[in-house]
């Protein structure tokens, strides 16, 4: 199987080994490639989409969302966009050649386009699966010739739909994520494994792949407030924030512990009370499995926004701008435990922590036993 996705942040490569963990563990003969359809396009074009959306949702927000917005509101392909699919095709289609793959599963809407102008371009190409990484299912994701859809709502799948993807080839599967989500394991015995205090409410503060949001003054609001709290602050790939926030740590009151990447979240999120984070697709999935309430610190626009309003709508997260709303909203929350009960209540209605296994089955029926 090969599996495209895109080096924009984490989840998009987070999803892909989700699903390839899932098809191994059924059957061990399917071997997995992971790559970054980037790799494939013009160099300019990979160092602009990988760097480029970073910097402008962390500078220019507003214009970002101008851009998703119009972009989300078309209805034919740009003439670029179109060249530049059937570019990364054609310089696919070699790798493709050699590899063979059963299907090529893609974790991100570019690689869907790519691959929509390579079954065009190619007869003897192979199956192709979409799995969307969000809880909205942009414009840039539909063609009707990708053999089938894993969407995570019944909303996405009507887009969908409506668009002219036939209905037989979209499921709801949820947002795959590692399925150690799940688990359920002893919250204070979790804790001190994690050089926690067993006894404190913790909560835990995400930024993404790369440390983005207000992380420095939301420890610094959370620490007025009047609870017996701990912190765990995960920042990603972002040595500096990670140093900077150390030393803001040590003159709060409250315990404050700061990690940079780590590959064990699910224990992080099994041992908090509340999550703090951007509400990317994948996080928001993970948190939902682990039915763990979220606060939603600044989402940026586009996807972020869209996912913000599915978790409102659905009672298992709540948005703050700031650190102000943030503080309110925690003490909120902690003064009240019937509130967060309902929240953990909500987001196990909402949760599909098996989705990875989903996609993986209808894999499973688009390739020779």
């Amino acid at each position: 199987m090969l599996f495209l996705s895109a080096s924009v942040g984490e989840g998009h490569t987070a999803a892909a080994q989700a699903v390839s963990n899932a098809l191994q563990a059924g059957r061990s003969e399917y071997d997995c490639e992971i790559v970054d359809s980037y790799r494939y396009a013009s160099e300019v074009f990979h160092r602009v989409a990988s760097n480029g959306y970073i910097g402008m949702v962390k500078v220019l927000p507003q214009l970002y969302r101008v851009i998703y917005e119009q972009a989300e509101r078309a209805t034919q392909v740009s003439a670029f966009k179109k060249w530049l699919h059937r570019y990364t095709a054609l310089n696919l289609r070699q790798y493709v050649a050699q590899l063979m793959p059963d299907a090529i599963v893609c974790t991100h809407a570019f690689p869907c386009g790519v691959m929509s102008e390579y079954k065009r371009e190619f007869s003897d190409a192979p199956a192709v699966v979409g799995v969307v990484t969000d809880f909205v299912v942009h414009p840039f994701w539909i063609h009707r010739n990708i053999d089938a859809y894993a969407v995570a709502t019944s909303a996405m799948r009507q887009t969908l739909i409506s668009r002219g993807v036939r209905p037989d080839r979209v499921t709801i599967t949820g947002i795959p994520i590692d399925e150690r989500f799940g688990l359920r394991s002893d919250r204070a015995a979790l804790r001190r494994a994690l050089g926690l205090a067993p006894d404190r409410i913790t909560l835990l503060l995400m930024g993404g792949g790369v440390g983005i949001g207000p992380l420095e003054k939301a420890i610094v609001g959370i620490d007025r407030l009047a609870h017996d709290v701990q912190t765990v602050v995960v920042v990603g790939k972002n040595p500096a924030l990670e140093r900077r926030l150390s030393e803001t740590a040590r003159t709060l009151t409250h315990p404050v512990k700061v990690a940079g990447f780590v590959d064990n979240v699910f224990e992080y999120m099994q041992a908090a009370d509340v999550l703090v984070s951007k509400p990317g697709g994948l996080t928001s999935s993970e948190a939902l499995a682990t039915e763990l309430p979220m606060l939603m610190l600044r989402p940026l626009p586009g996807q972020e926004e869209r996912n913000t309003r599915h978790l409102e709508a659905g009672g298992a997260g709540i948005r703050v701008q700031n650190a102000r709303e943030l503080v309110h909203a925690l003490d909120y929350l902690l003064s009240n435990a019937s509130a967060l009960t309902a929240m953990r209540a909500r987001a196990r209605m909402l949760a599909k922590p098996d989705a990875a296994r989903s996609v993986a089955d209808i894999i499973k029926q688009l390739t020779p036993a």
